[in-house]
């Protein structure tokens, strides 16, 4: 992947891993499969998630590339809402009594088409995903580099592995670590500050590159 840099390669991977250890619909959706349904339920839900991740990177990168280039405010306008989002996951991980990742409820067992379908459809109407393609990724994206459709592709990819990863991660320990945390306050205290300040820091990068336009 010659046409992305380093530094975009890494950013991307740290805005991915802090979105993803973010708690949201997916991650509620996901743990609370994988405790109330069992791993296998967890994993299943999960490939719905993906699939839902490449329905978002494809309209994202084939349709909206061009839409930047013309429409330089509107390119500006998304970072800011990113970043802008950005800062309120931080807030909402930070602040007195934030929602741990690990917080579920009980749920009904499910067939796998359905729990397939599910996580589909949880991940499309995810605002968190919306952001990360509209808004996010295409602040990695160097248009002195060239390729930027493929640069666009490339990132989300990287976004979708790490999600992925440690999604499943989370899925197969997801019963022990809710055990685990439920009997340490302290310790999911102390998960929901980390991601909060990782979701910060990002956002105040990515604040710097929001008056940036989008060239061909």
């Amino acid at each position: 992947m010659t046409f992305l840099s380093g530094s975009a390669i890494a950013g991307m991977m740290l805005t991915a891993l802090a979105m993803v250890l973010t708690p949201g619909p997916n991650m509620i959706y996901l743990v609370s499969r994988s405790i109330g349904q069992g791993r296998a339920a967890g994993l299943i839900s999960l490939a719905g998630t993906g699939v839902g991740f490449v329905v978002y990177m494809l309209m994202a990168n084939l349709g909206l590339a061009v839409v930047f280039v013309a429409v330089p405010w509107l390119f500006i306008g998304f970072k800011a809402a990113g970043v802008a989002y950005l800062a309120y996951l931080a807030w909402q991980a930070l602040r007195p009594g934030g929602r741990g990742a690990f917080d579920v409820h009980e749920v009904t067992a499910d067939s796998p088409a359905r729990l397939f379908r599910m996580g589909l459809i949880t991940n499309l109407l995810n605002p968190k995903a919306a952001i990360m393609y509209l808004t996010l990724i295409p602040q990695f994206v160097d248009p002195a580099r060239g390729h930027t459709t493929a640069q666009g592709l490339a990132l989300g990819g990287l976004q979708i592995v790490v999600s992925l990863i440690v999604n499943a991660a989370i899925v197969l320990a997801a019963g022990t670590i809710a055990g685990f945390l439920a009997r340490r306050p302290a310790w999911a205290s102390a998960q929901r500050r980390i991601t909060g300040t990782l979701l910060g820091a990002v956002a105040l990068l990515l604040a710097r590159e929001v008056p940036a336009r989008a060239h061909i």
